[in-house]
């Protein structure tokens, strides 16, 4: 055998080896996988029964009897003792089945910042005997409500009235309905899941802008822009034939006179679409009164071009927001919040021309961060057919509206003044 062939050889034998080293490492870490799921999964109703007191009273119980005989302290081993009896009389309060059934119904699943969300809860035990009493929670949120449930008869129902604090644009996870059981100690605690999680949608304040489908849009049917096109409605002059055009254009008329084929040519016409976009950048605001003025001037605007028949584009800094019916774009709003990731109000309006959005008012709201330098560089990169309108919302200014050619940008101090910045932007 030569050299050559001998190492050859050799490699292969390592690689074999090599691979069989992986497959036996993969087969060993996949079977210690599936044990410590199985053990997790026998170990459940334990790991999530004792809570962090519980664990720390048990780890000193044993510490105490162990460290009791090693060090010949018989008062170790008592109170090693007397705390793993605390641990037993705990399971006590635990244990047993949490027969119940919940109803959980919210008056209304939307209601607008300010207004009173009320909801109804109702617990009826099934069963043909007595329930024990105990604690109900449910999540509201980020916070979470609770109550002591009395114990009820065979049948008989509890009926809790409650109410949500909705001081604050958000979208609420309410529920779902937790029956707890818990000893005095707070040493183990036990869940029961009752029914399933609703959702509290706290929509953004929106006013009627009167005139705006008058004012920012002029025609439902569609408004003629600068672009000479081939087919549509709009008529504007005739050309020579070119082979390839559409012979149902040809003017018979103009082509007898003229001894050549003319065809007609007609300017592109768009149907009213509002695109509203909201910076969702931190910097882009002074504090967040003017972030939800922001979102309150772009609710009330896309709202009032759903409510005329309008066709409606919402999106954020960071990306598109629910728009095919007031109730989606309202909730998208209610969850709109601060995007760490957002770019720049320039960065936006290249990402607005990328997507071809063929709108035909577009409306950037924004805050105080916004300079009127950053709105001139943002349009830019915007389609020069489309109308483009900056609302700057700056708490406590007076309504203004400034001309930067094209560029209309009203200043906005209060949500009540919309309608007067909207009247003096269409004037």
């Amino acid at each position: 055998m030569s050299p050559r062939s001998w190492v050859a050889g050799a490699r292969r034998s390592l690689s074999d080896l090599s691979r069989r080293r992986q497959a036996v490492a993969g087969a060993v870490r996949d079977g210690m996988v599936e044990r410590t799921r199985k053990v997790r999964e026998v170990a459940r109703p334990v790991t999530e029964t004792v809570t962090a007191a519980g664990w720390i009273v048990a780890l000193l119980a044993i510490a105490l009897v162990v460290a009791g005989p090693l060090l010949r302290w018989r008062e170790l081993v008592i109170g090693g003792i007397f705390l793993i009896a605390v641990l037993l009389l705990a399971i006590f309060f635990v244990v047993g089945r949490q027969p119940l059934v919940a109803r959980l119904d919210l008056a209304r699943e939307r209601v607008i910042v300010g207004e009173r969300a009320n909801g109804y809860l109702s617990l009826t035990n099934p069963t043909q005997r007595r329930s024990r009493s105990l604690v109900v929670e449910f999540p509201v949120g980020a916070g979470r409500a609770a109550f002591e449930l009395p114990a009820l008869a065979p049948g008989a129902m509890h009926e809790e009235l409650f109410a949500i604090p909705t001081a604050h644009r958000a979208v609420l996870d309410v529920g779902p309905v937790v029956a707890v059981r818990s000893d005095p100690l707070g040493l183990l605690r036990r869940e029961r899941h009752l029914n399933r999680m609703d959702t509290l949608y706290v929509h953004p304040k929106t006013l009627r802008v009167d005139g705006s489908a008058a004012g920012l849009v002029r025609d439902l049917e569609g408004r003629t822009v600068p672009k000479i096109s081939d087919n549509d409605v709009s008529f504007h002059a005739l050309r020579g034939y070119v082979p390839g055009d559409d012979r149902r254009h040809i003017h018979w008329k103009s082509s007898a006179k003229t001894g050549t084929l003319m065809v007609r040519q007609f300017e592109e016409t768009r149907r009213s679409h509002l695109l509203t976009m909201v910076s969702s950048r931190l910097e882009d605001y002074a504090n967040d009164d003017e972030f939800e003025m922001a979102i309150s001037v772009a609710g009330s605007l896309g709202t009032q071009a759903l409510a005329d028949g309008q066709q409606l584009s919402a999106v954020s800094s960071h990306g598109t927001l629910p728009s095919g019916g007031a109730q989606r774009f309202l909730d998208g709003l209610s969850g709109l919040a601060y995007d760490w990731k957002a770019g720049r109000l320039v960065d936006v309006s290249r990402r607005l021309s990328g997507d071809g959005l063929s709108a035909s008012v577009m409306v950037l709201c924004v805050g105080s961060g916004v300079t009127i330098t950053d709105l001139r560089r943002a349009r830019q990169y915007l389609p020069v057919d489309t109308r483009v309108i900056a609302m700057r919302c700056l708490v406590g200014q007076e309504p203004s509206v400034r001309w930067l050619g094209d560029l209309a940008v009203a200043t906005v101090g209060r949500l009540e003044e919309l309608g007067v910045a909207v009247r003096r932007v269409s004037a």
